[in-house]
């Protein structure tokens, strides 16, 4: 793929408007670089936050943590704040920083390929094709459903949606809904449909751990207090850290999770008082191993007579209905698929070549890896927010993006400085830091025990979370560190050297 005279080149080219995109966005105008693109396939903001519209989406990390540092909203609404609040702080950080000019809507990113002669990225896009000197993926990895590989899913008659494809026109009043799931997101929106459908069928194949959210409203007086003394707000969200950052030592050593575990029985036996229904609730795995939810109004949903909980396996999916292992088909109106996103396989790969030709998935080989979870050997000038091995089981994703913000912003410094060069990390570098990512995972509650999730790919490396504290991230990623890299080309005299 190779540049077109008339396409517009930019210094550097975001793809993905969520957290990621605008957080680097709003970082690169702070540091005085207005060089720069940001191509985004829908017709707004948002990324997650946008497309997930079911009823009772909210984020499970509390909103004083679940923000921009640079960026404190003293008018949160409650404690956990609900979707449509996230998103619209999004929409007031990209006009209250600048950023909206830079923004291309309806600009899906169909490919982009290293140009070894150019030294550019070749970016096409379904609104014509540009070129960048760094490319910066930023699409996040809850971005493409996932939906269950069932027998006759595909000629199911009745209604079939994903709960982040939320069909709103569904007349749920009176109806007859199966709910294939029991995951994050299912556990939000069961509790919201459960009192106007007829009847709700629950497929759960697995048990998850549930703690107490212990949400609330903020009052009128706290969010005056925290608008006019900032120190209120800062002091919140340090303590939120520090509360979130203790649950990662119960994930590092199995060893302590009986203690989380004693909290989650509690809060399962208060919800649930009848014993078989609440036996068929009880995970038989350690806590973390899955991801651990939040909520205080699923499991009294279950308890509900007009909800089934269905624990047989699903064999198959007729023009009418779902057929279990146990030989009953259970007639429905709707099939809701709460099955969580392509998080391993991730798509994105699929269309970034680098220096050879190849795709990163096809690097990858079905498991992702980069060198600090953000670049890639043989991928010059690219780099990822919240790619391989930066994501996390117990606190704000956001802090994982900052990190890797500043780390994009120091190449960026260095690249200033080599005017013409290209960086990438080096083979031994990034062979150095995965090592230590995998030594680092053993032992972990995410690798004892025999627990399998949607945190390990299909050949059985976790290589989705982070095996430690967001601190330790911190350390290890912020600063850009040359030696890390390989640098081809560019005037060195020019840098000083």
């Amino acid at each position: 793929m190779t540049p077109k005279a008339d396409a517009r080149h930019v210094h550097v080219a975001i793809a993905g408007s969520g957290f990621g995109g605008l957080g680097l966005a709003i970082r690169l105008r702070q540091s005085g670089i207005e060089d720069f693109l940001v191509f985004e396939r829908a017709d707004d903001v948002g990324g997650v936050w946008r497309d997930n519209t079911y009823p009772g989406c909210a984020c499970d990390v509390q909103s004083h943590l679940y923000s921009f540092s640079f960026a404190p909203n003293p008018d949160w609404s409650r404690a956990y704040s609900p979707a449509a609040e996230i998103h619209a702080y999004l929409r007031r950080c990209t006009e209250r920083f600048g950023v909206l000019p830079h923004l291309r809507f309806g600009h899906e990113l169909r490919a982009a390929a290293w140009d070894e002669g150019a030294r550019v990225w070749v970016l096409d896009t379904s609104r014509g094709r540009f070129t960048a000197d760094v490319f910066v993926g930023a699409v996040g990895a809850l971005s493409e459903p996932s939906y269950p590989r069932l027998p006759g899913l595909d000629r199911f008659a009745g209604r079939l949606f994903h709960s982040a494809r939320w069909n709103h026109d569904f007349p749920f009043d009176g109806s007859r809904v199966a709910v294939i799931g029991t995951g994050a997101s299912a556990i939000q929106f069961v509790p919201q449909i459960q009192p106007r459908v007829g009847r709700l069928h629950l497929y759960q194949r697995t048990p998850p751990w549930i703690v107490p959210r212990n949400d609330f409203a903020f009052t009128p007086r706290q969010k005056r207090l925290m608008r006019r003394v900032p120190f209120v707000q800062r002091l919140e969200r340090a303590t939120l850290f520090v509360r979130r950052e203790l649950i990662a030592v119960t994930f590092l050593h199995p060893r302590l999770s009986p203690l989380a575990e004693r909290l989650a029985r509690q809060h399962l036996a208060a919800q649930v008082p009848d014993p078989a229904l609440r036996a068929r609730l009880t995970p038989s795995y350690r806590l973390g191993c899955k991801r651990v939810l939040v909520s205080d109004d699923y499991l009294p949903a279950l308890t509900q007579p007009n909800v089934e909980l269905v624990t047989d396996a699903i064999v198959e999916v007729t023009p009418h209905g779902i057929v279990s292992a146990d030989g009953r088909e259970r007639t429905v109106d709707a099939i809701i698929c709460g099955t969580g996103f392509q998080v391993t396989e991730m798509p994105f790969g699929r269309h970034v070549r680098g220096r050879d030709g190849r795709t990163l998935d096809e690097l990858w080989a079905g498991s992702p890896f980069a060198h600090l979870g953000l670049a890639v050997h043989g991928f010059p000038n690219f780099f990822f927010l919240l790619g391989p091995n930066t994501g996390l089981g117990h606190t704000s994703v956001v802090l994982m993006i900052e990190h890797q913000i500043e780390h994009v912003l120091g190449a960026l410094r260095h690249l200033a400085a080599r005017p013409g060069a290209v960086v990438e990390p080096r083979a031994d570098a990034q062979a150095e830091f995965l090592a230590d990512v995998d030594t680092r995972m053993r032992n972990t509650v995410w690798t004892t025990g025999g627990c399998s999730s949607w945190y390990l790919d299909r050949t059985g490396r976790n290589s989705t979370l982070w095996p430690g504290t967001t601190l330790s991230f911190k350390r290890r990623v912020t600063r850009f560190d040359p030696r890390e890299y390989h640098e081809l080309g560019g005037d060195t005299r020019r840098a000083g050297a």
